[in-house]
């Protein structure tokens, strides 16, 4: 069963190895466990729905709460202390097209707002209903799920865009295909979540970003039904599929994505480098990239990025093993991590794997046996990660994440500025910030820059908003003051939509509204969110 305040399965569970709760407490404090509501008491709270009667909606009180928020730090902290705010007014759960047709005609004739749901892991404030006088109906797409069509020739495969990662990759490994777009969200998110929110997936080095992978599909709208149909390429004016990735639901509700698919690699595996410090392991990074090997994914963590991951790693004999062979290369205190994925024929990722050996090895990066090992277990745990946060709230710590992207040259002055940012931005009030980053997508231009940070749950809830306002505002702030863009892969939504603007300017933000407009006429999808 999927958790109602925090993220995924009910069952699963993450633990903090032996040492972890000395580690933590020596870089932000000894927390204090915080008192969550219940279930039942959130329950309780949910107001009358003001919706009439549908044949589509469901307006039980435990269906609008699970539809309420998404996965950012305000929506866990609305969700664990039970002060949500504003619910929708129902739910619906549409199986097919004319669902959804029947449903924008009904919120166009009674004046509800619509809010498409994928499977709610938004970060940013995606699909939180704002307050309104209006009534507000959430449109699930889960049950519209299925696998439409697939042309082995062609290499596309069309999909009801409810579908979720597991489902969509089980769909096509049984005939011999894969999408390969993982998201760190995979277990939950959907297709049309990811269109919407221009997602990028851990391997889109080899497999594409969701643009490169987007070959056409349908959005019904306020104003009529747009059908984007798939071409190799087209030089027939402006790309249509261009203006519904990264809509945020603000025109109208995907409901069918066909998408580029790819056959089953013979290899798909992941290498641990080590390098002695962060300058000589990114200069080895961006060689590596611009190389243009075929590889499926870079990802190069800080060294203290490297120290924190491995001191909540457990297997404690593998690393004090990792950190004496290290030792003897002179690798020690400063180490960084890199991680690259090979993925394809397999004598080409031989020699994929050589030749990045080769090039990180002129850089005193030093590759080992357990190097594989290291690999397999971030491969492992690549979706388990996200677990983690609940256990960590549970034990007083809240956890967010911020993610940008910038030029080569830029990289090292913003990731300074943007873990100062956040080291400072608690200072007054003498609370420490734990924060390291890592690079997570590489191109040969530049790269993203993916920054976590921990601080500790205060004694009462609006003080621990109150932290993390400031410490949000402060780093996003960094980040479009100085050459970043505002979001790489998690989208605008509510919450980085005060800063759009800078990146956009005035007029590209009229622009983007003319174009919301001409679609929602009457401001019905997803109000407040985007622009």
């Amino acid at each position: 069963m999927k958790r109602w305040n925090g993220w995924g399965d009910t069952t699963r569970h993450s633990h903090l190895p032996t040492g972890a709760d000395v580690f933590l407490e020596t870089r932000v404090g000894k927390a204090t466990p915080p008192k969550d509501a219940t279930l039942n008491q959130v329950v309780a709270s949910v107001p009358n729905t003001r919706l009439s009667a549908h044949p589509l909606i469901k307006t039980d009180p435990q269906d609008r709460l699970m539809h309420a928020r998404g996965q950012s730090f305000p929506d866990w902290h609305a969700l664990r202390t039970g002060q949500i705010g504003v619910f929708p007014d129902g739910v619906a759960y549409p199986v097919s097209d004319e669902d959804v047709k029947a449903l924008i005609a009904y919120a166009k004739q009674t004046g509800v707002k619509l809010i498409p749901y994928g499977g709610g892991t938004s970060v940013v404030g995606h699909i939180n209903p704002q307050p309104s006088d209006q009534p507000v109906l959430t449109v699930d797409m889960g049950r519209m799920n299925r696998l439409l069509s697939l042309d082995a020739n062609t290499r596309h495969a069309t999909f009801g865009a409810g579908i979720a990662g597991p489902d969509l990759e089980a769909m096509l490994r049984a005939q011999g295909f894969t999408l390969g777009h993982y998201p760190q969200s995979f277990e939950y998110s959907t297709l049309g979540g990811w269109i919407a929110a221009r997602s990028s997936g851990q391997q889109s080095l080899h497999y594409g970003r969701i643009e490169q992978l987007f070959a056409g599909g349908r959005m019904e709208s306020p104003l009529g039904t747009l059908d984007m149909p798939s071409f190799p390429a087209s030089a027939a004016g402006p790309d249509l599929r261009q203006w519904v990735l990264g809509s945020e639901g603000r025109m109208g509700i995907i409901t069918q994505a066909t998408v580029r698919i790819s056959p089953q690699p013979e290899v798909d595996e992941f290498r641990a480098v080590f390098f002695p410090d962060f300058e000589s392991g990114i200069a080895a990074a961006r060689e590596i990239v611009q190389a243009k090997l075929p590889l499926s994914m870079l990802r190069f963590s800080t060294a203290i990025e490297t120290e924190t991951n491995l001191a909540l790693a457990g297997k404690r004999r593998l690393i004090n093993l990792l950190e004496d062979v290290l030792s003897t290369q002179g690798i020690k205190d400063k180490k960084t991590m890199f991680i690259f994925g090979v993925t394809g024929d397999k004598a080409l990722a031989r020699l994929t794997v050589k030749t990045v050996h080769s090039i990180a090895g002129r850089y005193g990066g030093v590759h080992l046996r357990i190097g594989k090992i290291f690999g397999g277990q971030w491969r492992k745990n690549r979706f388990h990660t996200p677990y983690l946060r609940n256990t960590l709230w549970e034990q007083g710590y809240a956890v967010d994440t911020v993610e940008t992207a910038t030029d080569w040259t830029n990289t090292p002055t913003l990731i300074t500025l943007m873990e100062r940012a956040l080291h400072t931005a608690l200072a007054d009030m003498g609370e420490k910030v734990h924060v390291f980053t890592h690079l997570s997508h590489l191109y040969p231009y530049g790269t993203s820059i993916y920054t976590t940070y921990v601080f500790r749950i205060a004694p009462t809830p609006d003080e621990t908003m109150r932290r993390w306002e400031l410490l949000k505002s402060a780093v996003s702030r960094a980040i479009v003051d100085n050459g970043g863009t505002i979001s790489h892969q998690h989208g605008v939504g509510y919450d980085h939509m005060p800063y759009l603007p800078t990146e956009k300017g005035e007029l590209g933000i009229k622009a983007i509204q003319s174009a919301l407009t001409f679609f929602d006429p009457d401001g019905m999808m997803n109000p407040n969110k985007l622009v």
